[in-house]
């Protein structure tokens, strides 16, 4: 497939996980891609998938911090600067850190939704213009199945999940007649950087009873955290499809990818 032939694509959390699977999926397809991370060291490995694949020539790598409006403001400019515009926004970035919520300090709260929702809505905020150019812009949003399921000790991540589903309702209604299209995913049960770290952040009192509802009916070959996973690559393809035109009349929703575990 050469679904993004000529399509020009930025791409945040693309130093690893899903955000990495997308990047190179996308290049695969055709696509030419800005990737963006707050780390160096990942986007470097980025590159080096893309250099075994024969795609590294339409890949650009991007320090963005999405947590700071200076760094976002700045980097979305030079990303459309190199791309010569934009055609599709994907915001993968994101962090999570789990404790009881009533352990939880407001600096951590504060950090979670400024990374997680707040930074979306920076990146979203900056790159409207060139992708409103386009006629046809994409923007695929990074919810997560906690913002419609529980999952425990992650209220401030879920908060978080569930503002970024509400906001791409709202930007699908407020754009939809100027061609620009908004969905997000909403992954779960999925390996992830995220997912391989999340056991050191849960609290030494963690009821792991209270995980039992988290695990996917489908079969997996991969695992997190000794949890069963499906590997990045599965969301990645969804994402390809909704940027591309075989999502054409899909927007102002959210598609979950978990492998059954919330059916």
């Amino acid at each position: 497939m050469n679904r993004f032939h000529d399509r020009r694509v930025l791409v945040t959390g693309a130093a690893s996980g899903i955000g990495q699977a997308t990047a190179l999926r996308l290049l695969a397809e055709g696509g030419h891609v800005v990737a963006a991370d707050i780390a160096e060291d990942g986007l470097a490995v980025t590159r080096a998938r893309a250099e075994e694949s024969g795609a590294a020539d339409r890949l650009h790598t991007l320090v963005i911090d999405i947590g700071t409006e200076d760094s976002v403001i700045e980097g979305v400019r030079r990303a459309v600067d190199t791309l010569g515009g934009l055609d599709v926004l994907v915001n993968a970035a994101g962090i999570l850190r789990a404790s009881h919520t009533h352990e939880t300090p407001l600096d951590l709260w504060n950090r979670i939704v400024t990374v997680n929702l707040t930074g979306t809505f920076l990146m979203v905020r900056e790159a409207l213009p060139a992708l409103l150019a386009t006629g046809n812009g994409v923007i695929v949003n990074f919810g997560s199945t906690s913002a419609t399921f529980a999952h425990p000790y992650m209220a401030a991540y879920a908060a978080s999940k569930g503002g970024i589903q509400s906001f791409t309702h709202a930007l699908a209604l407020e754009y939809g007649k100027q061609g620009l299209r908004a969905v997000a995913v909403a992954p779960g049960s999925v390996k992830s950087g995220i997912t391989d770290n999340t056991g050191s952040y849960l609290p030494e009192d963690t009821d792991w009873s209270l995980f039992a509802k988290l695990s996917p009916i489908l079969p997996t070959d991969q695992e997190s955290g000794g949890a069963p996973m499906a590997g990045p690559e599965s969301v990645a393809g969804v994402i390809a499809m909704l940027a591309s035109g075989d999502g054409a009349f899909v927007t102002g929703t959210e598609i979950r990818i978990d492998g059954g575990t919330h059916a």
